[in-house]
C-alpha cells in the first residue's frame, strides 16, 4: 500500500514513516503542503495530513484532493482543538481525525481500518471471523455480539496479529486515553477469551499480549 504523509515536524515525520515502512507500506513523506499537492496524483491508497504546515495547509490540501479523488481515505492529524477547523476538515471529506499527541499505534490502527481493509469481515481462522460492521464474532457458526470494549480490543488485536500489544496500547485504544487498571484490562481479556474457541490470546508476562493466528 502506498501512502502520502504530510507532517512538518521532522522528527514525527521520520518516526511515522519508519513505523509504516516496517509494516511494509510505501510512504512518500512531505513537510510542505505545496510539495505534497504537486504529488497527489502518484497513485496513493491513503493520505495522512497535518493541518498547520507551510505554504498549503492540510485542510486546503484535503479540499484539493477531494476535487480529484472521492474515495481515497484521508486522515487528519493535528494539535488543533478548534471545533470550526475540525468541522471544516470533515465537511471537506476527511475520514478520520487524530489529535496530537498520539501513539503511533493509534495511527496504524486507523490506517489499517480505513485504508487497508477492503471489507468489514476479517478472518483470523478458517472457522472464525469478525464482522466490524455488526460487532459480531462468529466461530464454528456460533455468533456472539461484542460489547464496545470487546470490539475495540479485538480490533486492536486483529490490526496487530502475531505482534505484541502492550498494556499501554490497550489502555490508550480501548479506554480511549482514559486510565484503566491492570485488573480492568485483564478482566476484559478474560471476557474476550471466553468468546473464542481457541487460545488465540497469549500472555506476555508484565508486558501485554499477542493474538496468535496461523
Amino acid at each position: 500500500m502506498k501512502l502520502l504523509l504530510l507532517e512538518d515536524n521532522q522528527k514525527l515525520n521520520e518516526t511515522i514513516t519508519k513505523r509504516l515502512n516496517l509494516k511494509g507500506y510505501s510512504v512518500d513523506a512531505f513537510t510542505d503542503g505545496m510539495h505534497a499537492y504537486n504529488n497527489i496524483d502518484e497513485g496513493y491508497n491513503c493520505f495522512i495530513l497535518d493541518i498547520n504546515v507551510p505554504n498549503l495547509d492540510g485542510v486546503n490540501l484535503l479540499k484539493r484532493i477531494r476535487e480529484f479523488y472521492n474515495d481515497v481515505p484521508v486522515i487528519i492529524i493535528s494539535a488543533s482543538v478548534e471545533l470550526d477547523i475540525i468541522k471544516e476538515a470533515y465537511d471537506f471529506g476527511c475520514n478520520d481525525y487524530l489529535k496530537k499527541p498520539f501513539f503511533i499505534d493509534e495511527l496504524e490502527i486507523k490506517i489499517d481500518k480505513l485504508c487497508n481493509i477492503s471489507n468489514d469481515i476479517i478472518y483470523f481462522d478458517t472457522q472464525c471471523y469478525f464482522d466490524f460492521k455488526s460487532s459480531i464474532i462468529s466461530c464454528n457458526q456460533q455468533e456472539q455480539r461484542l460489547t464496545k470494549k470487546e470490539r475495540l480490543l479485538l480490533n486492536l488485536f486483529l490490526s496487530h496479529k502475531n505482534r505484541l500489544v502492550t498494556f499501554d496500547n490497550i489502555q490508550n485504544y480501548v479506554w480511549e486515553g482514559s486510565m484503566a487498571s491492570l485488573e480492568s484490562i485483564r478482566s476484559l481479556i478474560r471476557r474476550l477469551r471466553k468468546l473464542l474457541p481457541k487460545e488465540y490470546i497469549q500472555t506476555i508476562v508484565d508486558t501485554g499480549y499477542i493474538f496468535k493466528t496461523t
